[in-house]
């Protein structure tokens, strides 16, 4: 866990990789889970005998359950302490290059792009890109904006 002393410290990590989470595994409840909350039903995602006839051979998580990872394995990466709270802005860039196989071990590499001050507060983004042990490829790159408001 890397810890920043306030925004000016955080400004100073800009360009350089701040870390990675510690590995997560996605199990086929959590994938069923995220499919009841979100209505996607799609068999690749939660019909593990249909699966392994299908291109992977075994269910997959759904491409934004992966995304929605991030928060929980970024804040395993680093902190911003001396600031009233971060608020979730957005994303730049979103990609989903390979899949996550249930069962699969995925962790968050974290980037820091840029800091940027603003009206509300403070703009950084991050490049966080989720590995899937075993791939070579990624699973998810995505570019997350936050607003952090001192």
């Amino acid at each position: 866990m890397r810890v920043f002393n306030g925004v000016a410290e955080l400004d100073q990590a800009v360009g350089s990789h701040l870390g990675h989470s510690e590995w997560h595994t996605v199990t086929q409840d959590q994938i069923d889970t995220f499919a009841e909350g979100t209505g996607d039903h799609q068999w690749i995602h939660i019909d593990a005998e249909r699966a392994t006839e299908g291109p992977f051979g075994t269910t997959i998580a759904h491409g934004y359950l992966t995304l929605s990872l991030v928060p929980m394995l970024t804040w395993q990466v680093y902190r911003v302490d001396n600031i009233a709270m971060s608020v979730n802005y957005g994303a730049n860039r979103l990609r989903f290059p390979s899949p996550v196989p249930v069962g699969s071990r995925v962790r968050a590499g974290v980037e820091l792009l840029e800091v940027t001050p603003g009206s509300t507060g403070i703009k950084i983004v991050t490049r966080v890109t989720i590995e899937r042990g075993g791939s070579e490829k990624p699973a998810c790159v995505v570019d997350t904006v936050s607003v952090l408001v001192p």
